[in-house]
């Protein structure tokens, strides 16, 4: 492939004005010579996560989204409320990519063993910028893709891979012997259900609707309780008895679900007790969130004795701390797993110009359970 094309891609960006507006737009952008361990990927296939919305959109009101220009030259801003402004104090007049993994061709490389091993191979990356045609980066930060796997199928090989797994090691090197989950019919969830199942792990899932009970159910998970449920209280504290959970995952953040989580497992705890104690239970519960799908305050009735705790819970902390040696583990856990295990399926494929169009951003936008998108950068579109 000629280097000649790589020279300049296009790439996504997000910038937040000083005046209270998001602006989405779509520049052109020299490709870095890669250093000698370096790679230049072609990139195929990028996923549109939570976690990439976030930065996507900041505190942006999208309701309020508009579209001017047409092609390579679209925009979309959006109305910021002056009250969430200060929130976004670091980003201010900063124009970001966007996109934290994605996966396609190595295309040029650096004069290291390493680079060039991987030259003309598909990798899955990570390190933000995914949503650009052609991406420069460390060859550390690529994994080789097995052989027959395309970009799509390994586009979404970190992030949900290796934040269900960090939520099960997370599980272990803390002493707790099974978990708790909630958005739990997500392809996150989904994941993390085939991880347990494998390596014999009890875990208990949150969902909000019985359609989200039946897609677990069928890949045969075993604890299913539904937040919407008038019973949900109940079958939750049997489910932590059946399980011995005392660790949960939080998604949604906001409302009265983790106070609730904390509630059921003192109960469940209690109802082993062999004595009483106006302390509470002894067993240690603990909330960690990760996500933010209701942004609204996290509520907690304090009914669930002393022995808690609550705090948040992000990938890229957690493979900071358990250093390289045992991110490569999980890494090449990944690799052999791909169209199992770690299996992504996605309800559209757009292009850069697509990702940017209103009736597109509404519907990823949403964050509806089986409905992801995923960003191809190279994709061919009618001009």
């Amino acid at each position: 492939m000629g280097i000649e094309t790589i020279d300049v891609g296009l790439q996504l960006r997000s910038l937040i004005k000083k005046s209270g507006e998001l602006e989405l737009s779509l520049v052109r952008v020299a490709t870095p010579e890669p250093a000698s361990d370096e790679v230049v990927v072609r990139v195929e296939a990028s996923p549109i996560n939570p976690s990439d919305m976030g930065l996507l959109f900041g505190a942006a009101d999208m309701t309020t989204a508009k579209l001017s220009g047409a092609g390579d030259n679209t925009v979309v801003t959006a109305t910021v409320p002056a009250s969430l402004m200060r929130t976004m104090a670091g980003r201010v007049d900063e124009s970001m990519p966007v996109g934290n993994e994605g996966a396609g061709v190595v295309v040029k490389a650096g004069e290291s063993d390493a680079a060039r091993a991987l030259l003309g191979k598909t990798v899955a990356m990570i390190g933000g910028a995914m949503y650009t045609q052609y991406r420069c980066l460390k060859a550390a930060d690529c994994l080789v893709l097995p052989h027959g796997a395309t970009p799509a199928e390994g586009a979404s090989c970190f992030v949900n891979p290796l934040t269900a797994l960090g939520m099960v090691e997370t599980m272990r090197r803390e002493g707790h012997s099974a978990l708790v989950h909630t958005a739990a019919a997500s392809n996150l969830g989904r994941m993390l259900n085939k991880i347990c199942l494998k390596d014999g792990v009890g875990v208990v899932n949150i969902v909000r609707n019985s359609n989200q009970e039946e897609i677990l159910h069928a890949i045969g998970a075993a604890h299913v309780c539904n937040s919407t449920s008038p019973t949900f209280m109940e079958d939750l504290t049997r489910a932590l008895v059946a399980t011995g959970a005392s660790l949960a995952f939080d998604a949604i953040g906001g409302g009265k679900l983790a106070g609730q989580i904390l509630t059921c497992m003192e109960a469940a705890a209690n109802m082993n007790a062999k004595t009483y104690s106006r302390y509470g239970s002894a067993v240690h519960k603990q909330v960690y969130i990760y996500g933010g799908l209701d942004p609204r305050p996290t509520e907690l009735s304090r009914g669930f004795g002393t022995a808690w705790g609550l705090g948040g819970w992000l990938l890229f902390s957690f493979l900071k701390k358990i250093g390289p040696a045992e991110v490569q583990r999980l890494r090449e856990r990944v690799a052999s797993e791909l169209k199992t295990t770690f299996a992504s399926g996605y309800t559209k494929v757009v292009s850069l110009r697509e990702a940017l169009q209103p009736q597109t951003i509404a519907a990823y936008n949403k964050r509806a359970t089986g409905e992801k998108h995923l960003i191809n950068p190279n994709m061919a579109v009618e001009r």
